[in-house]
């Protein structure tokens, strides 16, 4: 009975830590059969190592993901584009309200309004400055959770269940060999 190649990666508590089957560090990463046939230990290095292991990637959950995450920044820029446009309508409304009054009020007002781009620049600012950090700010990428392992490597793990299973079958067969009821008795007649 043949593993398939395809290894889902878990974690296991700390405590629960035991050496990677490659470089014996302890690691706390498990790749496991979806059957729950075969399992080891490997480090987080070995696992981004593209000589290692390959990730299975279903690319329609990624296409889904970056779908979902563009929807949401075009409706974030959506909302403030209408916030500063619902704010500008309300600022030319107070102008024209302004004009009637008398020229002291003006002059009064246009601070005020200097005063409310000087916001709008402060706002503005703000905002490029969060964008450039979300930029310079590395997003945590979720590792692939399934994997494939290279042709060398899924050989050797196919080899050393193989070996296991020959090495049980023959401390089977020894066990029995052992057992004194499987041999025949000696015969108790007489012989002439």
């Amino acid at each position: 009975m043949a593993l398939a190649n395809i290894w889902h990666l878990r974690k296991v508590a700390e405590v629960s830590a035991k050496p990677c089957d490659i470089c014996y560090k302890p690691t706390t990463s498990v790749l496991i059969t979806p059957d729950k046939q075969d399992y080891f230990y490997v480090c987080q290095t070995h696992v981004k190592d593209r000589g290692f292991c390959t990730p299975i990637v279903n690319e329609f959950e990624v296409a889904a993901q970056k779908k979902k995450e563009m929807d949401h920044v075009m409706e974030k820029d959506q909302q403030e584009y209408e916030e500063k446009m619902k704010k500008k309508f309300e600022d030319e409304d107070n102008k024209e309200k302004e004009k009637g009054k008398d020229q002291h009020k003006e002059k009064d007002d246009e601070r005020k309004t200097n005063h409310g781009e000087d916001k709008a620049e402060k706002e503005k600012t703000e905002k490029i400055s969060e964008v450039a950090r979300q930029a310079v700010a590395p997003k945590v990428e979720e590792m692939p959770r399934i994997y494939e392992l290279h042709k060398v490597f899924y050989q050797k793990r196919l080899d050393r269940k193989r070996n296991a299973e020959m090495a049980k079958r023959d401390r089977d067969r020894l066990n029995a060999l052992k057992n004194p009821t499987l041999f025949p008795s000696v015969p108790r007649n007489n012989l002439g």
